[in-house]
């Protein structure tokens, strides 16, 4: 993918977060990442999420990777 192509993958830490009465700052606290590295998936801004902290999230907020990240038709 061309550095410059926006990737479709959607994140939804944000929804996952409101349904379960969380901030992002217990979020990264529980994950064990910082706040500001949690910022850059709940933005959109990654490219890439360590298997690791997939595993961490999905742990924490209970859910499946796909709860957490979806890509919409083009």
């Amino acid at each position: 993918m061309p550095p410059d192509e926006q990737h479709r993958v959607k994140v939804h830490i944000d929804r996952l977060l409101a349904e379960r009465g969380m901030t992002l700052t217990e979020l990264a606290g529980k994950v064990g990442i910082t706040l500001a590295n949690l910022s850059i998936p709940k933005n959109g801004r990654a490219r890439a999420v360590r298997f690791s902290t997939l595993i961490a999230l999905c742990e924490v907020l209970d859910c499946q990777p796909g709860d957490l990240f979806t890509v919409p038709p083009e």
